[in-house]
């Protein structure tokens, strides 16, 4: 299977992607976990130019065509490969949040992401997980984590309250594919109801 997980920063989805491979490993299964943007050589170059420095470094436009560009490197390079050797790929995050990060809350640019995304990807994961958390408490997550990866938290409340809404929208849009699982409680509560979706 190929798995992604989606949501807010500071949701956790990073801390479950990491859990149900773990979990899937201790029942004897072959899995690959990774990450976007990176997962690949190329793509982690591309990462540092996304996810850091100044909120407005980029247009959305451009944001469009790294993200794609990272995603085709890391398609080819690691989920691939992977797949094609029989393993699950868990990814923590994948062209969702591209669809809602650039798509819908930065700009009106869906059309050209759903383009991108048919000419250069193709792929779409079998299920995908939207780890679904208050904005607030997320964002103070994941001010408290620290780092130089918090260009997209420097946009504020206002922006994190677009995206829960943007991630929630998936599952009405993608039914056979999204569930919005919910991410209050401990990791081993929010851990259990990913593999009941699952």
């Amino acid at each position: 299977m190929f798995i992604s997980f989606e949501g807010i920063d500071g949701c956790g989805k990073s801390m479950q992607s990491a859990w149900l491979a773990k979990a899937l490993r201790t029942e004897g299964r072959r899995v690959l976990h990774t990450r976007e943007p990176g997962g690949s050589p190329g793509a982690e170059e591309i990462r540092r130019l996304l996810v850091e420095g100044a909120g407005e470094r980029w247009s959305v436009e451009t944001e469009c065509l790294l993200f794609t560009a990272a995603r085709r490197d890391h398609l080819e390079r690691t989920i691939r490969p992977a797949l094609d050797a029989g393993q699950t790929v868990i990814t923590d995050r994948f062209a969702d949040s591209t669809r809602v990060y650039q798509g819908t809350t930065r700009g009106d640019l869906r059309q050209i992401v759903d383009r991108l995304h048919a000419l250069m990807i193709g792929v779409e994961p079998d299920r995908t997980f939207v780890i679904d958390v208050d904005p607030a408490i997320a964002l103070a997550r994941g001010k408290a984590r620290g780092g130089n990866e918090d260009r997209f938290e420097s946009f504020g409340l206002d922006f994190q309250l677009r995206l829960a809404a943007g991630f929630r929208a998936l599952a009405q849009e993608y039914p056979d594919r999204v569930r919005v699982i919910d991410g209050s409680g401990s990791v081993e509560d929010v851990a259990a109801r990913v593999r009941a979706a699952l």
